[in-house]
């Protein structure tokens, strides 16, 4: 029996329809899944995740980083060391109290790519009457989200000057980090402490009605925070950063990690590396803050070389960053 050429169109149609579908599914089905932790919204931490996620996805299809919100480096060091994600964003102090075992047994953790530079500090609203660090004693200040990175930042910087979050200050813990900003424009707190270029609290404050105003730690102060705890560095925001910021400010601050368990596979590690450095120019593009994420930051950043994911040390080997 002869079938009408309709039909064989429709069988051809319907079959190569079928195969691209069956070809889709099974190319999705290869795809490695990596759950990332970020933090809460309304922070730096979900915002950069979204980025790198997005930038590693496109660059190597094989891979799909799947971003999901946490309470910031205090949970994600605990979900990373049980194995209930792969990769997590880790501020600075909060990688050192892990890795030192600071209150804790040392984590057995390792870090995929340095994120960036994290320098602490106050705003408030150019309107205050606010222009140091004594002046805010006494009063209500938010530190940013519980289990933030930040939080132990600014922990560490006061004890370094001789001061205490709770004692000194009228200390807020936010349970999201978006909350900041209204609580300093209406004025139910003075000031809101976060870090680094870049940050949504800073810029939301900033662009309202009043502008911002920056308060770090002095010269003086810098020298007796390093003396205490040298494990934060110098660090300067350079002018414009912010709205209405036209001079840069020195502070002192850390590096903060996109850290890796353990037991992820050194060929997962490995993938996600070159993924990064192959992506760097449209990470930056995506989050001017994450240029500073680069495959040499990374080796320079780590505290020590042993550190860095075998996968993802093996790539830096491969490039000529590490012999």
């Amino acid at each position: 029996m002869l079938v009408p050429a309709a039909s064989l169109a429709l069988a051809l149609i319907g079959g190569l329809a079928l195969a691209a579908a069956l070809a889709h599914s099974a190319g999705a089905a290869e795809r490695t899944v990596v759950r990332l932790g970020t933090a809460t919204p309304g922070g730096g931490f979900p915002v950069y995740g979204e980025a790198f996620a997005a930038t590693i996805n496109e660059t190597d299809p094989s891979l799909e980083v799947r971003p999901q919100s946490t309470k910031g480096s205090g949970e994600n060091v605990p979900l990373l060391e049980a194995g209930a994600l792969d990769l997590g964003l880790v501020q600075g102090e909060a990688v050192h109290e892990a890795l030192a075992g600071v209150g804790r047994t040392p984590a057995d953790l390792r870090i995929l790519a340095a994120m960036y530079t994290t320098p602490g500090m106050f705003v408030v609203r150019a309107d205050s009457p606010h222009r140091t660090i004594e002046d805010l004693r006494g009063k209500a200040v938010a530190l940013g989200a519980r289990g933030s990175g930040l939080v132990l930042l600014a922990r560490y910087v006061f004890d370094g000057l001789g001061l205490d979050a709770e004692r000194d200050f009228q200390a807020i813990h936010l349970d999201r980090a978006g909350d900041g900003p209204a609580m300093v424009l209406d004025g139910r707190v003075a000031a809101l402490w976060g870090g680094g270029i870049g940050w949504p609290g800073f810029g939301a404050v900033a662009r309202g009605p009043a502008g911002a105003r920056f308060i770090a730690p002095d010269p003086a102060g810098i020298a007796r925070i390093q003396a205490r705890h040298p494990f934060l560095l110098p660090m300067t925001v350079p002018a414009g950063s912010y709205p209405g910021q036209d001079a840069p400010i020195p502070s002192v601050g850390s590096w903060s990690f996109v850290m890796a368990r353990p037991s992820l596979a050194d060929d997962v590690a490995y993938r996600l590396a070159r993924a990064l450095h192959r992506g760097e120019a449209a990470l930056a593009q995506r989050l001017p803050q994450a240029r500073e994420t680069t495959a040499a930051n990374t080796v320079a950043a780590a505290p020590e070389r042993r550190l860095i994911h075998p996968g993802a040390l093996r790539y830096f080997q491969e490039i000529g960053l590490v012999r």
